[in-house]
């Protein structure tokens, strides 16, 4: 059976997700802080692992480094979890989206085979590092702090330049070298999306601002308006806590 896009099976694996995200909150929700982390940091070792499964199952790392978001996702959610970082914590809550555009958005995962390897290392690391980070909030692990909007942004965009950066050196050295995956091909890398869209949602994009690394900054104001929304209550309580202050 194949995943698909959007079709009966794909809408249910979906739902799934959402079922399993709610699962964690109700069976954790009741219980002690500690449990709440070790779980969780469990659970989140799963980003980690699939990491690794790419690493060695294709025979052609350089294609599969952790640098897309969710990879990096990965390698952040578990410290986030144990050190309980506000600056981590809140810049994954915006993270978590790109988990969540992974998982809907999967045309290029389309043809994954359910049960195999390869859908369980995509697909349940995906559901969790897009739920993990908001169970964080929900459970009260960590609280949102709108001062972390500004490293949120600043962190994503250092981010996202350095790999763009890391794309351009991996492809020139790969085409100066002649370095081939197992199918023969010039390996050319494409992390975090920053040189072409691979999906009509990010085509639409790039035919607004036709050019690599900038077409991204079209979400910006859909960033704006999403972390207006997150932070909406503390943004209220900041500027009354500040006209009390000043009255």
């Amino acid at each position: 059976m194949l995943w698909g896009s959007y079709g009966l099976v794909h809408i249910i694996t979906l739902i799934i997700s959402a079922c399993i995200i709610l699962g964690i909150y109700f069976i954790l929700r009741n219980r002690s802080e500690k449990t709440k982390v070790i779980v969780l940091f469990i659970l989140s070792l799963s980003g980690l692992a699939a990491i690794i499964f790419n690493l060695v199952t294709w025979g052609t790392p350089l294609e599969y480094l952790p640098f897309h978001m969710c990879s990096i996702t990965a390698l952040i959610l578990p410290f986030a979890i144990l050190t309980r970082s506000k600056i981590f914590s809140n810049l994954l809550l915006f993270w978590c989206l790109g988990a969540a555009m992974a998982i809907i958005c999967n045309q290029g995962q389309a043809n994954y085979v359910i049960p195999s390897a390869t859908f369980f290392f995509y697909y349940i690391p995906h559901t969790l590092e897009f739920g993990i980070p908001i169970l964080m909030f929900a459970l009260k692990i960590v609280k949102k702090d709108v001062r972390c909007i500004a490293s949120t942004v600043v962190l994503t965009m250092a981010i996202y330049t350095l790999v763009h950066f890391i794309n351009l050196a991996i492809n020139s050295y790969c085409v100066a070298n002649a370095i081939t995956n197992p199918s023969g091909e010039i390996i050319q890398v494409n992390y975090m999306y920053s040189l072409f869209a691979p999906v009509p949602l990010m085509q639409a994009m790039y035919n607004l601002i036709p050019h690599s690394y900038w077409y991204m900054y079209v979400v910006v104001p859909f960033v704006v308006i999403y972390l207006g929304v997150v932070y909406l209550p503390e943004i209220i309580s900041l500027i009354k806590s500040r006209k009390a202050k000043s009255n």
